[in-house]
């Protein structure tokens, strides 16, 4: 029965029942961690035979070029070229980063800051007021890379079919916003596959700001774990025939494919883009590892290749993800307290309570024994203005862990819903 159904008598009855419960949880004295997407242990021995790709000096030459010397700072070309097969887009446009797409973005939005970007009439640390938009419920460590360059963050509403589109496009009409995170396939936390027709109307936007930058995090391109692959339209020539070459600057990495602190990263944009962000970084860099980069390749080889990797991975996190949405329809949905997402891909499951639910029922997580990602981490500023998107982030724990720790977050979720019901908080 729904809780809004049950009478004050059957209220307190299952809140004396589930407090117990919440008791006999907290003595068990558990240390589980749902707090972040990261790979299990599982999936780090599947692919730790790469490290043995390059056993011999002789294995570290390609193209005539000793990949444990100086130079190549934009990427190896055979980088370059698994790279655009796996997005879609031409080697040229790629510039090959070390382990964490994350220090690409960081470092284009700081360039933008310190010195512009190509099409900017003076630096952003110039400008009175920055602002960027932020699709919400979102990741947060998007939203603060900007807030720590000091720029207003604004929300824009999540739908099922990417950003409020209507929305980006009055918001562009400022000349002070400068751009906008998206993370366009299995997005973080929401698990949604931007539209075809999203994605055209962001090729062709008409921002007031000529230097107005889209930051496409497409950190899940190839990272289904239920179904076949899902191919998806390449935004840098959708820009380019739409008349906005140089609009959009695009991440990937390995972190999920391989290992998350030793893998590879890319930055792909118009030729012109990344011809003038290097410029910028000559004085910062020779080059980044060319011998993880060449490692990489010779162990991934081609799309294919790396897809039929994937269906490993989808092997070990599919289960992890079921258990978690068993739980919930079989615990949670009866009782019309919260409602989630069912994700297919990517590394998270978004729920959200009823309004008020999301802050106290983390605390009792935390109470019991299990960490997640906090109250408030999926919109600007860290401010959920109904304090109800809770991100469940299955990945890491093995799947008797993951039900443990699953079964903590309903009879939370369970006390926090009883709790606003009778009164209690």
């Amino acid at each position: 029965m729904e809780y809004r159904n049950m009478d004050q008598a059957q209220l307190t009855a299952e809140y004396e029942a589930v407090s117990r419960r919440f008791e006999e949880l907290k003595g068990k004295g558990l240390k589980l961690d749902m707090s972040r997407g990261k790979p299990g242990k599982e999936q780090l021995d599947l692919v730790s035979d790469m490290l043995t790709v390059l056993s011999k000096p002789e294995d570290c030459v390609v193209d005539g070029f000793d990949v444990r010397n100086y130079g190549e700072l934009t990427g190896l070309p055979c980088a370059k070229a698994y790279f655009a097969e796996i997005l879609g887009c031409r080697p040229e446009e790629c510039f090959i980063g070390g382990n964490a797409s994350l220090t690409l973005m960081y470092d284009t939005i700081a360039k933008a800051y310190t010195h512009g970007l190509l099409h900017s009439e003076k630096p952003w640390s110039k400008l009175d007021t920055v602002k960027f938009l932020c699709p919400s419920p979102g990741y947060d460590r998007h939203f603060n890379v900007t807030k720590s360059f000091g720029m207003e963050l604004i929300t824009i509403p999540m739908t099922a079919d990417g950003p409020d589109m209507d929305a980006v496009e009055e918001a562009v009409k400022d000349p002070a916003v400068k751009g906008i995170w998206c993370v366009p396939k299995y997005s973080n936390p929401e698990g949604v596959i931007y539209s075809a027709e999203t994605i055209r109307r962001f090729a062709h936007l008409k921002p007031a700001a000529p230097d107005f930058v889209i930051m496409w995090d497409n950190a899940y391109c190839i990272h289904e774990f239920e179904g076949e692959y899902v191919p998806f339209p390449d935004i840098i020539s959708l820009c380019r025939e739409a008349g906005n070459p140089d609009m959009v600057f695009e991440f990937a990495s390995t972190s999920k494919v391989t290992f998350p602190g030793a893998g590879v990263s890319v930055m792909a944009s118009s030729v012109d883009n990344i011809k003038y962000m290097v410029s910028l970084m000559t004085y910062q860099s020779i080059s980044y590892d060319k011998v993880n980069q060449l490692r990489h390749v010779r162990y991934l080889k081609d799309k294919d290749h790396t897809l039929a990797l994937m269906k490993k991975h989808a092997a070990i996190l599919g289960p992890k993800f079921r258990a978690v949405l068993d739980a919930l329809d079989k615990e949670i949905a009866p009782l019309g307290i919260a409602s989630w997402k069912r994700p297919t891909g990517g590394y998270f499951v978004s729920l959200d309570t009823e309004d008020g639910l999301a802050k106290r029922t983390l605390a009792l997580c935390k109470e019991a024994g299990v960490v997640m990602t906090g109250a408030g981490a999926t919109f600007p500023n860290s401010i959920d203005p109904r304090d109800r998107n809770i991100r469940i982030a299955p990945s890491l724990p093995p799947v008797a862990e993951l039900e443990a720790a699953i079964d903590v977050f309903c009879v939370c979720l369970r006390l926090a819903a009883l709790e606003k019901l009778l009164g209690k908080n």
